[in-house]
Formats: structure tokens, sequence, C-alpha cells
């Protein structure tokens, strides 16, 4: 799969071990910054350039980390196309493309390490949405809403 991974300063330890880990699972990465953990940098702007990945297709799914996940996510929210969610459990990062077609997996570098995110990564990409005619109108939807903006 090609992914695109994103952070802040505050993710870019836990950004550069997926990248590896993920290249190693034979996926192709975009690495969309940032390349130090020693300058800061806004997540906002780490959710702006998945968010263009994304929906350009440049990447199938993105992966956006900062500190606690929940700013990157706010941030990429406010793109139309964009589903993202925070999961710090298996359940929810597979789950949330399941049922909901998230496209942009947060995670917080100061809340898991790097075995978790892995396994949560894994469980990201892995999944694939649902074809339940629930499911699909639960997303309509929404898509709904974000044609309301």
């Amino acid at each position: 799969m090609k992914l695109a991974l994103a952070a802040d300063h505050a993710g870019y330890p836990l950004k550069q071990h997926l990248v590896t880990y993920l290249q190693q699972q034979g996926h192709e990465i975009l690495d969309l910054g940032v390349d130090s953990a020693q300058t800061p940098a806004d997540y906002p702007d780490s959710a702006t350039a998945i968010a263009q990945a994304v929906r350009a297709g440049t990447a199938e799914r993105g992966i956006l980390v900062c500190g606690s996940g929940i700013g990157a996510c706010i941030a990429a929210n406010k793109f139309d196309g964009i589903y993202a969610s925070i999961a710090h459990d298996v359940y929810s990062a597979a789950q949330g493309v399941e049922h909901d077609r998230m496209n942009v997996l947060c995670l917080g570098a100061r809340i898991i390490g790097t075995t978790t995110a892995e396994t949560l990564v894994s469980a990201f990409i892995t999944a694939q949405p649902s074809a339940e005619e629930r499911h699909a109108r639960r997303f309509s939807k929404v898509q709904a809403i974000e044609s309301h903006r």
C-alpha cells in the first residue's frame, strides 16, 4: 500500500520508526516530514500535507503523528474527504476503516510506544471498508454533513 506519513516535532521519532517499519513490510512510503525533532513544527502543517496527499491520490491512506494525536486529528478533519481519527487500540484502528472509512490514522507519540504503534498501523492498513448497507448509509450521511460546510 502507498502510505503518507507526517508528524510535528513531538511525533518525529515515532514517525521515523514507522517509516522504517512500513518499508520493511513492503509498503511504499511518502514521508512528508518533519525531518527533525529539534526544530519546533506545527501539527496543522503536517495535517495539511497528509490531507493533500490523500485527497490527490498520491497516497491511499495517511498516518499522522503528534504528541497526543488530538491536534493533528482536529486539523486533518477540516479537509473535505479526510476521515481522520485517533486510535490507540486495535479494535478502533480497524473498525474506523471498516465502518467509518477512516483514511487517516492519528497517533499520539507521547501516549503509545513503538510496538503498540506498529500493531495499530498494521490493523489500520489491513482493514477494508465494509460493503454493508448500514455502514454505507451512515457514511453517506457523514458526506452530506461535509457538503454543507
